[in-house]
């Protein structure tokens, strides 16, 4: 069982289409809020080595990345932590403080508890004019398929290459990115914190078609064997960059640095190089 299965049962309850973004999505005036949470815990999200600061710093980063893949400015975060040891509270506190002032967040309230392990929940609050917001759907066939970014670099730490820490440590969401992107007329959106090939596969959920990639298109972490850079690439979490999709009359998109790996196809399916894409990436599974 794995978390994307399980949002199935979500969406039985609640309704499919409160499922499919990044962010809940709340009418406001001629301005829309978007308001997205997030669950860390220490055993599946913080690797040995992170010092407190750089917990808190990611436990902001993932939840401005949501706002950010919507086109949104974020404005307002909550933080509710659950400490197995109290010491390390101000240098969490510390750390999302920074990241959030860093984007333009403030911290505006949040929860203290006692947990058998660290446990961080964020809520983040962003704001976007309605006709800027971007959702996951919206892609059309012919549209092309573009990353921020390189992904595959917080994985490639975790797997021996040193030089790749900090992509995985103290994660940079794409926030002005986004806005760009969504002033500019993109047509579908999401952050990567997943890998690309599931987020492609989240994309292929929310549209009426699917997905076309080239390997020796993908930006690949340095340092790295191609075939691993791929893989990695593909499949590797905990990147925070944004897939995005956008009419070919809109390419290049000044001020922001991506690259184009593919197109969107009118087959529902995602490919790589010709052949279906294996569905793998970061998930969370129960045995």
């Amino acid at each position: 069982m794995d978390d994307r299965t399980l949002l199935k049962t979500v969406m039985g309850i609640i309704g499919r289409d409160r499922c499919l973004d990044d962010c809940a999505i709340i009418p406001f005036g001629d301005q829309v809020m978007v308001v997205t949470t997030d669950m860390l815990h220490a055993t599946t999200d913080f690797p040995g080595g992170m010092t407190d600061w750089q917990i808190g710093w990611m436990s902001a980063a993932v939840t401005l990345s949501d706002i950010a893949s919507m086109g949104a400015a974020p404005r307002f975060v909550l933080f509710a932590v659950g400490l197995d040891r109290w010491e390390q509270l101000a240098g969490v506190m510390q750390g999302a403080y920074d990241c959030c002032t860093r984007y333009g967040a403030a911290i505006i309230g949040g929860d203290i508890d006692r947990h058998c392990e660290l446990t961080i929940v964020s809520m983040g609050m962003g704001i976007v004019e309605a006709q800027y917001l971007v959702k996951r759907s919206g892609a059309r066939a012919g549209d092309l398929v573009c990353v921020t970014g390189t992904c595959g670099q917080a994985q490639a730490f975790l797997e021996g290459y040193a030089r790749h820490k900090l992509a995985l440590f103290e994660p940079q969401p794409r926030v002005a990115e986004g806005q760009v992107l969504g002033r500019m007329g993109v047509s579908a959106m999401m952050d990567v914190s997943d890998g690309i090939a599931l987020s492609l596969y989240d994309l292929c959920e929310a549209n009426d078609c699917g997905f076309s990639i080239e390997s020796r298109k993908l930006p690949l972490p340095a340092g790295i064997p191609e075939v691993q850079a791929q893989e990695l690439a593909l499949h590797g979490g905990g990147d925070y960059e944004l897939i995005f999709t956008c009419s070919r009359d809109r390419h290049p998109i000044a001020g922001v640095q991506y690259t184009v790996i593919g197109e969107v196809i009118a087959d529902r399916r995602v490919f790589v190089d010709g052949h279906v894409l294996e569905k793998r990436g970061y998930q969370h599974t129960w045995v």
